[in-house]
């Protein structure tokens, strides 16, 4: 089913694309290694991650850490399918212009 070219401006700026790009390739990640993979601070990882949740294209889950032995959880980030779309349509839209710059 092909995807719908369209620009996105939610998705387009720099961290949240980046972070929209990173999922869509990985699925799932932790929020520590996305942290760590987009070299970006918590603070702005978390204002990220809040910002594209509320616009439901990305979802959080917490689960117990199987690497620690304190009650710290874990979190992990994901696309919804309203994200995968919207990134998948954002992607068309920048490959549709780089196309008809050549």
């Amino acid at each position: 089913m092909p995807t719908d070219a369209r620009f996105d401006e939610a998705i387009h700026a720099p961290t949240r694309l980046r972070l929209c790009a990173l999922l869509r390739a990985t699925g799932a990640a932790q929020f520590s290694t996305v942290a760590a993979s987009l070299q970006l601070s918590e603070v702005t990882l978390s204002k990220t991650i809040r910002n594209l949740a509320d616009l439901g294209y990305v979802q959080t889950s917490k689960q117990a850490s199987p690497d620690r032995a304190d009650a710290r959880r874990t979190t992990t980030v994901a696309l919804t399918p309203h994200g995968k779309a919207a990134i998948d349509g954002h992607l068309a839209a920048l490959r549709e212009l780089a196309g008809s710059a050549d």
